[in-house]
């Protein structure tokens, strides 16, 4: 999924421009209740480690589909120029990550439990390896070479390859390997499957400066170079202070006390950040290698995704425990909360940090009638900040 700025000439009278905040997304005819039945009823519980298909399920049938949302760009309404704020596609787990989850496998390996769903845990093939460090994986290239062409396609008249080869785009970039490289798959995906360019070798491709990206992490890591978000929540040590506490809180003292049982692990060998990943790796699996049925998710309780019950407490979101421990929405309560503090609305330079790059996109919009497009690749920290400055999904709690 991308955000995206747009500028729009309307054809009336009296020619007016209008600035329209979108999300981009592309709509099915149908088919869509068939494809959600192939993911885990879990699937879309993961938050930032979402598969991108959860959104747009019809992507697992045709990666290409496209369909005209009408209130994206009416009839009378002519685009003149887009910046397109976009998340690099599928990545590999972190180095951190991967240290936990061999840790948690190390455990069940050991575990005496006969049962079986413990049985496939201590057979599961554990691929990942350090060196992956959030790398992009195959599959994250050709999300974004689809979504380049799924792009183009929407917008014809700005993605021509005469702009292309007279260098009327550029693509901006994070200095972050996934997004370098989510980068290239785009160009790559807009050069080759949209304008059918035929592919040249890195020689040739040195003397077209606009078809590599330009690093910038000034620009598109913001809050790195944001000294007072560094000092007040990168680097403080109770920035996540809500955040500890509710690793430490009876909700997830419950997932706790559960996933010990099922896999007869001592209870104090365990502790959040352990459940958490092991929960993110059914997502791993499934967007990774489109793994459906991993043992990683039967470990939570598909029962717990249909029953999703909230309730305010404390000037702070609780998940209501009903009837059992709802290990599900808990954690993905948890992932929600980190995003909240740390990218979010918890701390209102979290998105003051972004100004620079919000500024940048609207002095590029300000000059659309001479400019063609321009594309940013960033990370999901980035995005999310974004979205917080626009004030997109805020509710007060």
């Amino acid at each position: 999924m991308s955000s995206a700025l747009y500028t729009y000439k309307k054809c009336a009278p009296k020619a007016a421009q209008i600035l329209l905040l979108s999300v981009t997304w592309f709509c099915s005819a149908g088919g869509i209740d068939s494809v959600l039945s192939e993911s885990p009823k879990i699937a879309s519980f993961f938050g930032t480690k979402t598969r991108y298909e959860e959104v747009n399920p019809f992507l697992l049938q045709d990666p290409l589909m496209v369909t005209r949302k009408h209130d994206l760009l009416p009839d009378s309404c002519t685009p003149l120029q887009i910046v397109s704020v976009i998340r690099h596609g599928t990545r590999y787990p972190t180095r951190k990550q991967i240290k936990k989850l061999k840790k948690i496998y190390s455990l069940i390996e050991d575990s005496a439990n006969s049962s079986e769903l413990v049985k496939e845990l201590q057979s599961w093939n554990m691929w990942y390896d350090d060196w992956m460090d959030g790398q992009l994986v195959k599959k994250g290239e050709e999300d974004m070479k689809n979504l380049a062409y799924r792009l183009a396609s929407l917008f014809p008249a700005l993605f021509t390859s005469d702009k292309f080869h007279k260098c009327k785009m550029s693509f901006i970039t994070s200095s972050k390997h996934r997004c370098v490289d989510s980068t290239k798959a785009f160009i790559h995906g807009l050069a080759h499957a949209y304008f059918k360019l035929p592919l040249l070798n890195e020689d040739e491709l040195e003397t077209v400066w606009c078809r590599e990206p330009v690093v910038n992490d000034t620009l598109m890591r913001f809050f790195d170079h944001c000294e007072k978000f560094v000092a007040q929540v990168e680097d403080n040590d109770t920035a996540m202070h809500e955040v500890d506490k509710f690793k430490e809180g009876p909700e997830m003292r419950r997932v706790l006390h559960k996933i010990s049982n099922l896999l007869s692990i001592p209870e104090h060998e365990l502790n959040a950040d352990l459940i958490q990943v092991a929960f993110f790796t059914c997502s791993f699996e499934l967007a990774i290698n489109n793994v459906v049925n991993s043992p990683w998710c039967r470990l939570f309780d598909e029962e717990d995704a249909k029953r999703h019950k909230q309730r305010r407490c404390s000037d702070r979101l609780v998940v209501c425990i009903a009837a059992a421990s709802l290990s599900v929405t808990i954690l993905e309560y948890l992932n929600d909360l980190k995003q909240y503090w740390k990218r979010g609305y918890g701390y209102d330079i979290n998105s003051r940090s972004s100004c620079r790059l919000f500024q940048h996109i609207f002095q590029h919009l300000d000059n659309a009638v001479s400019e063609s497009k321009r594309y940013c690749l960033v990370s999901g920290s980035c995005f999310l900040v974004l979205t917080t400055g626009c004030n997109v999904f805020y509710n007060a709690v």
